[in-house]
């Protein structure tokens, strides 16, 4: 027997949609984090006792709602073109049909535990785990499918200003999606018990038990959420960095000169030729030719180099052997000396996957995006003698994969160079930024985020601002970053948690599967 819904189902409807759009004010540029446990709940709440096909339905309201809005920045990609609309309701629909057809996994865990064992652990205890456990699954299945996936709108980044941030530093991102969700379900069944068990005129210590017993593991959850300070690192020094953000025609349809964003960066880095710094960071597309190729640029990129007194930390389309690349170069007055080329490209923004059957489909807006590019295997850290910097361009920095590899490698200090042009006016950048902080947090680390166009900023190792330059003007900072050594347990640990909850939730599934089949065999 089906376990009574708590809500019917189009009050469940709207619940699911009214937390969606919760989830999506609780991320930037509104930023009300603490709305994020209010959108978990109400989700939960409208599924409880669904059947799987209301699940479906249900986890598709949340999805739409949350994703339409938050995702509304793609829609400028394309500037003003007819249809320039499509890559957002695409990305938007494709995310949020995977959202339902993945949320009866939840369903299920509510379904097949109690009916298996419906004692106060498995209720109080046992269910919130699994709750959470089918959660996370349904998230990292589409932050690595399709082509790649899309971990952008993830639970735990949600919380980069908040005073639970830090525990992601132990658990990772995921990790702190868990817990939030454990404890929102365990508010759910503490609630669901009690009405279940109300006190009784009995002896002292049952009225105690049933009052108190119930909270306990909310209790707990809270505390490790508040309480839990941020994993150490240790103190490795400083480095001077001279941070330009050139402010130039960098969008996909912008209109430029040739070598105009190259002069941007080139005039806002000026002051820099009498400053003293260890680096010259530069953003995603600071360099509109390929230096690897074109002798000119890389003249010009040389004399500046010398000027500096510094390495330039740049970054530009370039080809080798028949590909292109978005490819990072630490460049010297001698020229590159150490290159990392982007590891996870933007489908459908910086490469078509299966161009044969989308140009099928919408040819003129397929058409229009000529770019092709590949995606890198080096490391994404580069030495300049001194320091070891891990590297992210633009998307990377959503992707646990390339921030672990960068810090693992002898990463003392991270910076993300990024290209938010395509996206003016919008959220974007903020919830780009947000996705930063959270890795200084996580990683205990320095990350300097700079973008072509804003908002750029340099973080401290616990997230706090250090220096901003703010959107759609050209600017530069001085910035001394402080270097760190050690791993995190969220960064040595946050795989193997990430294959727990995945491969642990779904084996857990089939097992209370097999034995409700057997039961009523």
């Amino acid at each position: 027997m089906l376990e009574r819904p708590v809500l019917p189902l189009w009050a469940a409807v709207a619940a699911a949609a009214a937390g969606g759009f919760a989830l999506d004010a609780a991320f930037p540029s509104l930023g009300w984090w603490p709305l994020a446990f209010v959108a978990v709940t109400l989700s939960l709440l409208s599924l409880i006792g669904r059947s799987l096909w209301g699940a479906v339905l249900v986890g598709a309201a949340f999805g739409a709602a949350f994703l339409f809005p938050h995702l509304s920045w793609a829609s400028q990609f394309l500037g003003d073109t007819p249809g320039a609309w499509v890559p957002w309701v695409a990305l938007a629909s494709v995310e949020t049909l995977v959202m339902a057809a993945l949320t009866p996994l939840i369903v299920l865990a509510y379904r097949w535990l109690p009916r298996w064992r419906d004692t106060r652990p498995v209720r109080l205890v046992a269910l919130p785990a699994l709750v959470a456990g089918t959660w996370l699954a349904r998230e990292l299945v589409m932050g690595s499918w399709p082509y790649g996936g899309f971990p952008w709108g993830r639970l735990g980044l949600s919380q980069s200003e908040s005073p639970i941030a830090p525990v992601a530093s132990w658990v990772g991102v995921s990790g702190l999606g868990f817990l939030m969700v454990a404890l929102c379900a365990a508010m759910i069944e503490a609630v669901r018990w009690s009405r279940r068990e109300p006190l009784r005129d009995t002896s002292g210590r049952a009225r105690w038990r049933a009052r108190w017993v119930p909270v306990f593991p909310v209790s707990v959850l809270a505390v490790v959420l508040l309480a839990v300070p941020q994993f150490p690192t240790a103190d490795a020094g400083t480095m001077r960095v001279g941070v330009a953000q050139g402010n130039g025609p960098a969008a996909y349809v912008d209109q430029r000169e040739p070598d105009e964003i190259l002069d941007s960066q080139l005039d806002a880095s000026a002051p820099l030729e009498d400053e003293q710094t260890d680096l010259v960071l530069w953003p995603e597309g600071g360099v509109d030719s390929d230096p690897a190729n074109d002798v000119t640029t890389s003249r010009i990129l040389d004399e500046a180099a010398a000027r500096y007194g510094s390495p330039i930390l740049l970054n530009a389309a370039s080809e080798d052997g028949g590909l292109r690349y978005n490819t990072s170069f630490l460049w010297t007055r001698d020229g590159a000396v150490a290159t990392h080329a982007k590891r996870h490209p933007v489908p459908f923004g910086e490469y078509v996957p299966d161009r044969w059957l989308y140009g099928a489909i919408v040819p003129d807006l397929v058409n229009l995006l000529q770019r092709e590019y590949t995606p890198g295997d080096d490391a994404p850290v580069v030495d300049t003698g001194d320091v070891r910097i891990g590297l992210a361009i633009c998307f990377d920095v959503a992707f646990d994969d390339v921030i672990r590899e960068g810090v693992l490698d002898g990463g003392q200090v991270l910076m993300f160079q990024t290209n938010n042009a395509d996206f003016r006016g919008t959220d974007e950048n903020l919830q780009q930024l947000a996705i930063a902080r959270m890795r200084a947090i996580e990683t205990g680390r320095t990350v300097i985020n700079l973008s072509t166009t804003g908002t750029s900023q340099a973080l401290a190792p616990d997230g706090t601002t250090l220096d901003a330059l703010p959107i759609d003007g050209a600017g530069l900072m001085v910035v001394d970053a402080e270097l760190r050594d050690g791993v995190t347990a969220g960064i040595l640990l946050g795989p193997s948690l990430q294959a727990l909850m995945l491969w642990g939730s779904l084996a857990a599934l089939a097992v209370l599967g097999v034995a409700g089949t057997r039961r009523r065999t």
